[in-house]
């Protein structure tokens, strides 16, 4: 099982601290419906990060290799994904905001303050799958959990704490909103600030990494 842990921890911490998620969710605590929406918007994220991660893992599971080995198309879709992290790092380091200036918020933010909890939830979702750097990092976690050397036990928990890693971006906000009272409000619009304004190098710094970490891990197996 730490052979599953330890494949998936960096993809599951780079999911968490995506900054998409985390500010959807900080400006939908903010409105007038901002519990149920918080609720929603959360449990709509966990479904969805728990069904990729769970196909994934299921899938890759039936293609192992030998005891103790990495199959070969695990190497190469690793190797894949590992090309595919370098390129969006330097896509997102390319069409970073010059001059001090955030990035312009997508149209379903600003009229975040109109969602009910299910179009909250759906929201969610999307972001999870429809969401590329999200998705590559799920699967890329998931991969690593199916490939290792673990029993069926071992994949099944090394895949739920993943799941809750990488629910981090919502549950902590949601924490501070229940229980922070008064400063909550303070709390997490510091936060959103601070993730608008360190958006482009938060997610190039991790996607670089993670790109240099799957194709060494790669090479060791198609090498």
């Amino acid at each position: 099982m730490g052979e599953a842990i330890g494949g998936m921890l960096a993809s599951a911490v780079g999911v968490a601290i995506s900054p998409l998620p985390l500010i959807a969710m900080i400006l939908m605590l903010s409105t007038p419906q901002g519990r149920g929406n918080g609720f929603a918007f959360t449990a709509g994220w966990v479904v969805g990060l728990a069904a990729v991660v769970t196909v994934v893992v299921l899938a890759g599971s039936g293609g192992s290799g030998d005891q103790g080995q990495t199959p070969t198309w695990a190497g190469w879709l690793k190797l894949g994904l590992g090309v595919l992290f370098l390129l969006m790092a330097l896509k997102q380091w390319k069409d970073r905001p010059r001059g001090g200036r955030e990035a312009e918020q997508p149209g379903w933010m600003r009229s975040i303050d109109r969602f009910t909890p299910g179009k909250a939830a759906g929201l969610a979702v999307v972001l999870v799958v429809a969401n590329p750097k999200n998705l590559v990092l799920a699967v890329g976690g998931a991969v690593s959990i199916a490939t290792a050397d673990a029993s069926a036990a071992g994949k099944t928990a090394a895949a739920a704490l993943m799941v809750l890693i990488g629910s981090l971006c919502t549950l902590l906000p949601l924490g501070v909103y229940l229980s922070g009272g008064d400063r909550s409000a303070q709390v997490l619009a510091d936060w959103k600030e601070w993730m608008a304004r360190h958006n482009a190098a938060i997610m190039t710094t991790v996607l670089a990494v993670l790109g240099a970490k799957y194709v060494g891990d790669a090479l060791t197996v198609v090498a």
